[in-house]
């Protein structure tokens, strides 16, 4: 894969991955153990270092877009900020329906018949921007595209082509290996 050379693109992807990479001993969800494990909420946690990814992720929103969705959790604080740069309205996407107040999946504006572009942290699988698509299909939003901060580039792992939404990341994992 060809890796983005561009200076400043590369001094973020080390700022991050100095930062997020951490190394010892984790347990992952799964139950493996390993000796690496890369924490995205350091960055997302630093004023300074999430404003500048999400600098780069605005001009990857596609125009259409009339609603950000940012997927519980780690999308909340990034879609938070691209609001505040893009001017574009948030919503904030549970994993699932609160089951008390407003009973809502989605918290913000309306969703039925607007075109929502999901905002998450980092994509590994795309399990999760997967529900969120679905779900907010289910209320009547056009989704197709999600912008990341990271794209973990998981091999064989991604499935959102399956069910045509476009991944735009910022950082890749070749781009954090590289920098």
């Amino acid at each position: 894969m060809t890796v983005d050379t561009e200076p400043a693109l590369l001094e973020l992807a080390r700022n991050v991955d100095r930062l997020c990479r951490l190394r010892g001993s984790f347990t992952l969800r799964s139950g493996l153990q390993v000796e690496e494990y890369f924490d995205k909420f350091l960055f997302e946690s630093d004023p300074l270092l999430l404003r500048r990814i999400v600098e780069r992720m605005a001009p990857l929103v596609p125009e259409a877009t009339e609603v950000l969705g940012g997927i519980e959790l780690g999308g909340v604080p990034i879609a938070a900020v691209l609001s505040q740069l893009t001017g574009l309205p948030a919503t904030y996407v549970r994993k699932e329906q609160k089951a008390y107040g407003t009973k809502k999946l989605a918290e913000g504006p309306d969703l039925s018949g607007r075109r929502v572009t999901l905002v998450e942290d980092a994509i590994t699988t795309g399990g999760a921007v997967r529900a969120a698509a679905l779900a907010l299909r289910d209320l009547g939003a056009i989704v197709d595209t999600v912008v990341c901060a990271i794209d973990r580039e998981e091999p064989g792992g991604n499935v959102l082509d399956e069910i045509g939404v476009q991944v735009r990341p910022v950082l890749t994992r070749t781009l954090l290996n590289a920098g």
